[in-house]
């Protein structure tokens, strides 16, 4: 197949039961017709899902809630997380 706007290769990947198409030269992605909407609808209910409970203190947790030096991390984009491996 080749990309619509420069002619290059593309590659199909599949994410979540989604089929999208990235050209390897220009790096655009290219859905087919509905598969945006269904996209947009699992980001809705990814984040409409209630947080995962926190766990209990730990034999060895660091007083008053406090941390170790461990950074947060930013939450990622779905876009993100459809190209993260």
């Amino acid at each position: 197949m080749q990309c619509p706007k420069c002619r290059g290769n593309m590659r199909t990947y599949e994410r979540n039961g989604i089929h999208i198409e990235q050209c390897d030269n220009c790096r655009g992605i290219f859905l087919d017709y509905g598969e945006l909407e269904t996209l947009t609808q699992m980001e809705s209910a990814y984040y409409a899902a209630p947080p995962p409970p926190a766990p209990g203190p730990a034999w060895g947790a660091p007083p008053h809630g406090g941390h170790y030096g461990h950074k947060r991390h930013r939450q990622r984009s779905w876009v993100g997380m459809l190209f993260s491996s």
